[in-house]
């Protein structure tokens, strides 16, 4: 059973999951990246904003995760955020010094090591309203700084990470329930045949599929 929990400020959530049989989860890009300990092995890594669906096989037992934000995984691992794109990697491989053996610990650390940068937050608000010559217009940058940036803060470009948080948006509107006739239009898409083409692209499987209980 996967389950969110209210974080400090800064943060997306917290999260748990416990499971009392194998299985293979399916986890969807959100644009964020998340920091994952398994207190049965003592296993801990950092999971890098997604392009794709990640297939995880998920063991008997519980884990425990902080969710950043889109943007906010450089200042907490040291490292630009598309070096983390796709990958799982042990924290210990980007912080050396991190020796964490509790949620409280993992918590702490997140919350002394982030720094939230108000550009970076308001660059992807305005990549969910607008398009990418217009952004880079309002912020003052030509388009490839722009790409740069956006590819040091979030992992993406900034026309893949518009694709991605419209798509986060439109998941979460699904798991509350939304009629897929609606999804479409209250996230963005030009129609339900986009909202589709998206959904198998980037999860893999249709939408009714990857919200099947």
């Amino acid at each position: 059973m996967y389950r969110e929990h209210p974080a400090p400020a800064g943060l997306a959530c917290l999260w748990t999951r416990e499971s009392t049989e194998p299985h293979v989860a399916r986890v969807v890009p959100d644009g964020c990246t998340d920091l994952i300990w398994v207190p049965d092995t003592g296993a801990l890594f950092v999971a890098g904003p997604d392009t794709e669906a990640h297939l995880t096989t998920i063991r008997p037992g519980r884990m425990f995760g902080v969710r950043f934000p889109p943007g906010a995984g450089p200042a907490v691992f040291g490292v630009p955020a598309h070096a983390l794109r796709d990958l799982r990697v042990p924290l210990t491989e980007l912080v050396p010094a991190a020796r964490l053996t509790s949620s409280n610990d993992i918590v702490t650390f997140a919350e002394q090591r982030l720094r939230p940068d108000p550009a970076v937050a308001a660059t992807a608000h305005a990549l969910r309203h607008n398009d990418v010559a217009s952004v880079a217009w309002e912020l003052g940058l030509s388009t490839r700084q722009l790409h740069r940036r956006c590819l040091d803060a979030f992992g993406y470009g900034p026309k893949m990470l518009q694709r991605v948080l419209r798509f986060d948006r439109a998941m979460k509107l699904a798991w509350a329930g939304t009629p897929f006739a609606s999804i479409a239009a209250e996230s963005g898409y030009a129609d339900q045949a986009h909202l589709s083409r998206e959904v198998k692209e980037f999860a893999g499987v249709p939408l009714r599929q990857l919200i099947r209980p």
